[in-house]
């Protein structure tokens, strides 16, 4: 199998590698429009060569992982590249408006929409993980505008490399991870900035802070670069929960400041129930 990955960081790497583990006769290709990033993929070994669009001709699986503000472009280009027998996946954590721009391209067939849940706080070759998609979720978008050979060639990759299988409208997975991924982030990058801007000394940052507080912020270290244009994409959505999550932290607020600790004690009781549902997610 010949594999083009397309962004050789956390989540192109990250692909690199299970396929190579999972299919060891695969040849990869990395397209970056970083050298140095192909350089380092390289280095480290999970791509075999440096390639170019040129390459989708011939590839039998071609992976962007890309941030979202190039994405359109740079998976127009590679449908535009595509072979007649060529996959091309996609990565992205917003799908709707990548769907619309593609839905009447000439090779939409060869595409299938993917966004893996999974990731981390790093970014750049050297944060790919071998196991990174192993048993995570993978919302696929539009299965049935994807030519059916084809999507068989998706399925068996990602079930090869033990992901779960969820399909979704790009509508609703835009909505639904606004919910569970953007505004977690954003309270993240929030929490740290109000943190930053009352704990002027550092050292009192670092000693004080507890575990707590590490895992709350954890996410205010990924990459601006990766989500600023995230935030752009599912403009909406943000904005949405952003109303819903600000309106509870005021009527929070005021319960403690209404001496009601009763009712504080009654919200976080009835917030407790999440420990279900979060319930064999690691």
């Amino acid at each position: 199998m010949k594999v083009s990955v397309i962004g050789v960081g956390l989540i192109g790497g990250s692909f690199a590698l299970a396929i190579k583990e999972s299919f060891p006769e695969s040849t990869i290709f990395g397209i970056d429009k970083s050298e140095a990033h192909v350089n380092e993929a390289l280095e480290i070994g999970f791509i075999d060569k440096a390639g170019t669009m040129e390459d989708l001709a011939d590839s039998d699986v071609a992976i962007v992982a890309v941030p979202v503000d190039i994405s359109i472009q740079v998976l127009k280009e590679a449908l535009d590249h595509a072979g007649d027998n060529t996959l091309v996946i996609d990565a992205g954590s917003t799908k709707f408006k990548l769907c619309e721009a593609v839905k009447d391209h000439p090779k939409r067939r060869n595409y299938l929409s993917a966004h893996p849940i999974a990731g981390t706080e790093f970014s750049g070759p050297s944060a790919a993980i071998k196991d990174l998609y192993k048993e995570k979720t993978n919302i696929v978008c539009e299965v049935e505008k994807t030519a059916f050979k084809l999507q068989e060639r998706g399925m068996e990759i990602f079930r090869k490399i033990g992901m779960r299988i969820r399909y979704m409208d790009p509508e609703s997975h835009d909505r639904h991870i606004a919910y569970v991924s953007h505004l977690s982030h954003i309270s993240s990058f929030m929490l740290g900035k109000t943190v930053l801007e009352k704990e002027k000394n550092e050292r009192d940052i670092f000693d004080l802070a507890g575990s707590g507080f590490a895992s709350t912020v954890r996410l205010a270290k990924s990459s601006p670069a990766m989500w600023s244009p995230i935030f752009q994409q599912n403009k909406e959505n943000v904005l949405e929960t952003l109303n819903e999550y600000i309106q509870n932290l005021s009527s929070f607020r005021d319960l403690i400041a209404n001496d009601e600790f009763g009712e504080v004690y009654n919200e976080m009781e009835r917030t407790n129930h999440i420990k279900s549902i979060l319930n064999g997610i690691s």
